[in-house]
């Protein structure tokens, strides 16, 4: 007898039978219609074309996907592949591979890599089901853009870094967020990171334990940022006409133009180099010594100095105060604290503060952002709505003068003055 349950409106349902159905089986032909609109114009090469046929067709996919199959997707298929992923990025399977499309046997990428041949049969064969590399022939297969990026540690170092330093932290959410009755985080002390690593260090802490943690997190974050629009770019936020002319005729050479504080090696402050040369004033990147002492070649216009923002900030009327990344690993209370340190130091109608981070919109966030957000969450800090940014910022002595956005997923630059 099939198992039958109340809905909320006092209808029965067939769970049996909707386990096995679509999801949303009246948006299929829609979507179909959408995606077929939109692959034209990824045809026309529309060059936003490519994110919104992506998004359909991720949409037509959840639509057409069973609940049995979406569980069974979470369940076993994402933690599967990413083991195989990190174990071929451990054994140089991909650089084995190449990045030419000429297919290999098993028995040859076992023989490179030196690893039993049965178990890389095993390994292959679910990368292959996954889509990371393409099965050609009997126990053989070739690389495609995914397994040919793998082969550069930029990109592979993302699954140590979250396997080491994140993944047992998410994992624990669901039993840390029972043992709070389910109340939002907001310590970065007693959180889910703790009783995933079992220990009792914060999650930035912890991270000070592995040498290679630092390498790893600023490739990820390099990656992270690959190919999104960036706050100085055209169309983004107006440097010239908000940052640089209304201080034109009186920001001298020997003046401070933009601080980039906890700006880690030097990307953006960097990229902000490039794409203005001709922007009045010093660039000052600062980060904890320890990180700064490794920071490599920059322009010789930008100045790097050793500091902690939970201090006194020593650059004293910057133009511009920059922050990325920053305030989202901490709860409020902190916040507020690095903030202190750098009102004090901003001069009223002149300094400008920038906060690049993620905007949660009320509808519609972005996968990326709300997996993001949970990640956070687990180490006790988390993503912000706009009302929250408001509120937070507010608090510190802040006015927002406009939140600038370019397109969904992306972060946004919101432009503080003091009140």
């Amino acid at each position: 007898m099939p198992h039958m349950n109340g809905s909320s409106n006092g209808d029965a349902i067939d769970v049996a039978k909707l386990a096995i159905s679509p999801n949303l089986p009246s948006q299929v032909p829609s979507l179909l219609d959408q995606i077929h609109s939109e692959g034209a114009e990824y045809l026309s090469t529309n060059p936003e074309a490519r994110l919104k046929l992506l998004e359909s067709a991720r949409s037509l996919v959840h639509a057409l996907e069973t609940p049995r199959e979406a569980i069974l997707r979470h369940c076993w298929s994402e933690f599967t592949s990413y083991a195989a992923i990190e174990t071929g990025v451990d054994i140089g399977l991909f650089t084995a591979m190449g990045t030419n499309d000429k297919p290999k046997s098993v028995a040859q990428l076992a023989q490179a890599t030196g690893v039993d041949p049965v178990l890389l049969g095993r390994l292959m064969k679910h990368l292959a089901a996954m889509g990371v590399i393409l099965e050609t022939g009997k126990d053989e297969y070739s690389p495609n853009g995914l397994s040919k990026t793998l082969t550069v540690e930029r990109y592979s170092d993302a699954f140590p870094l979250m396997s080491t330093r994140f993944n047992q932290g998410f994992l624990a959410l669901p039993a840390f967020l029972k043992k709070h009755a389910y109340r939002n985080p907001t310590s970065f002390t007693d959180t889910a990171f703790n009783i995933g690593y079992n220990t009792t260090l914060t999650f930035f802490e912890h991270v000070q334990l592995e040498p290679d943690t630092a390498r790893r997190f600023n490739n990820h974050m390099g990656v992270y940022a690959q190919g999104r629009p960036r706050w100085m770019d055209p169309g983004f936020y107006p440097v010239q006409e908000e940052l640089i002319d209304p201080v034109a005729q009186t920001i001298t050479d020997d003046d401070v133009l933009l601080v980039d504080v906890g700006g880690s090696f030097g990307h953006d402050i960097a990229d902000f180099r490039r794409k203005w040369p001709l922007a009045p004033g010093r660039l000052v990147l600062q980060d904890l010594p320890e990180v700064v002492a490794s920071v490599p070649d920059l322009h010789p216009s930008i100045q790097v100095v050793g500091y902690n923002f939970f201090t006194e900030q020593k650059v004293k009327g910057a133009r511009a105060y920059y922050l990325h990344s920053i305030l989202h690993d901490w709860p409020d209370d902190t916040c507020r604290r690095i903030l202190a340190n750098l009102v004090a130091a901003m001069t009223p109608g002149y300094s400008k503060l920038l906060v690049n981070e993620n905007v949660i919109p009320d509808t519609g966030a972005y996968w990326e952002t709300t997996s993001l957000d949970l990640i956070m969450m687990s180490v006790g800090s988390g993503e912000r709505t706009e009302g929250q940014w408001r509120g937070l910022l507010e608090s510190a002595g802040l006015r927002i003068v406009k939140i600038w956005a370019a397109q969904r997923g992306v972060e946004s630059l919101i432009e503080c003055e003091l009140v």
